[in-house]
């Protein structure tokens, strides 16, 4: 294929494409990606980007150290969002400072210790079940199980007190809106969310813990190797991503499985399939409605036959990525029996997510126990009337009435 330029500028759809109203993904990411074309849109705010659709694309933004992240700080880059991201969050940095950030976590979120972690995931979950059975049918799968499970794990791991969850579940459900709460609304969530952990963080200062907050606390007090913004940025970026993905992804994975019975009924004959099976809903179900962080390119860079110059942004797709057939063979099927399974919905390479053992950890054994303890499991209410939430950056159930 022959490289253009972007001067040959092709005109720019708008984006997002159109509101994902349940798990259905807009045909455009296929028809570019199969088409070998990089996309550019016209996102809500701060002009056009490119957007890559491909598995080979998309890996390559997130691995070239030519496609900058740190480059878009403070930035008024194409974003689905109105507010510019000025915070440092190791979500928008680069190497050097990211490889420090992540070393330092990763040293604490090993997989070792996440496996740790699977007897404790494993009471919780047993203990939310059988409050549902008490309670009796129906019951709300999202407010009764995916939502709490997560939660509990990721304040313990932290050091956050249970018991102030409704607290920052309303802060990160505001702050990761699109259109569904006003601006100001977002703001003053984010704030609040920072003054919390800072208080909490102040309060580790004065009496040392074995959580991860405590071990952060030491990094930034002794070794000084967190800013302080580092360190409050990092507690933000971990608590939220700690539950906000996982809770949503048991609910969509179990809506999924009910929806493709003879795929629930595999699982229900073979328990063994559930880690693949976790990591194969991972990949067919969007983890992100649109593709809401950019890079910029710091030097001229190719894709798909096209030249991205130096200062232009980059968004990525990774659901189409995920369902590239020249990575996967029937790619657009829920397979359990996949010899590999290279997906990035929990990121690629050094940007691959570092609770990502966690998040398999969580829907292994939410999965795993909702099919061996409720064998029945099934829609309270015919399935059309299970709605998702809108004006969200994620896929999210509004509620899962369920019965059995």
């Amino acid at each position: 294929m022959s490289t253009t330029d972007p001067g040959e500028t092709r005109k720019a759809c708008p984006y997002p494409f159109a509101e994902m109203r349940r798990l259905e993904v807009h045909p455009e990411y296929n028809r570019l990606r199969d088409a070998g074309e990089l996309g550019r849109v016209r996102m809500p705010y701060g002009g056009e980007t490119w957007l890559a659709t491909s598995w080979e694309d998309v890996a390559k933004v997130f691995v070239d150290p030519r496609f900058s992240r740190s480059a878009t700080l403070g930035k008024d880059v194409p974003r689905v969002l109105p507010a510019i991201q000025d915070q440092p969050v190791i979500m928008l940095m680069d190497p050097p400072e990211h490889t420090r950030l992540r070393r330092l976590a990763t040293k604490a979120l090993t997989s070792r210790r996440m496996e740790a972690l699977r007897p404790r995931t494993q009471e919780v979950a047993d203990g939310l079940i059988d409050k549902m059975l008490a309670k009796g049918a129906p019951a709300d799968l999202m407010e009764d199980f995916a939502l709490p499970l997560p939660i509990i794990m990721i304040c313990e791991l932290l050091g956050v007190p249970v018991e102030d969850q409704n607290k920052f579940r309303t802060w990160s459900d505001q702050m990761l809106s699109n259109g569904a709460y006003p601006q100001d609304v977002v703001m003053a969530a984010g704030q609040s969310l920072y003054l919390y952990l800072s208080e909490l963080i102040a309060e580790r200062r004065k009496q040392d813990t074995n959580d991860l907050l405590g071990s952060l606390v030491r990094a930034r007090d002794k070794d000084d190797r967190l800013s302080e913004t580092e360190l409050v940025g990092f507690a933000v970026t971990l608590l939220i991503a700690g539950y906000e993905t996982t809770a949503n992804a048991i609910g969509n994975s179990v809506y999924t499985l009910l929806t493709h019975p003879e795929k629930l009924a595999e699982l229900q004959k073979d328990l063994s399939l559930i880690p693949k099976a976790v990591d194969e809903l991972l990949r067919i179900i969007p983890i992100a409605k649109q593709a809401s962080w950019v890079r910029m390119a710091v030097e001229d860079v190719e894709l798909s036959g096209t030249i991205v110059k130096a200062g232009e942004a980059v968004a990525i797709q990774t659901y189409s990525a995920n369902t590239d057939p020249k990575v996967y063979d029937h790619p657009d099927e829920i397979d359990f029996h996949r010899p590999s399974n290279p997906h990035m919905s929990l990121g690629h390479g050094a940007h691959h997510c570092m609770g990502a053992q966690l998040v398999r950890v969580e829907m292994q054994t939410a999965l795993g126990s909702l099919i061996s303890r409720i064998p029945a499991l099934r829609f309270a209410v015919p399935e059309p009337q299970i709605n998702f939430l809108r004006g969200r950056l994620v896929p999210s159930l509004e509620a899962l009435p369920l019965a059995w």
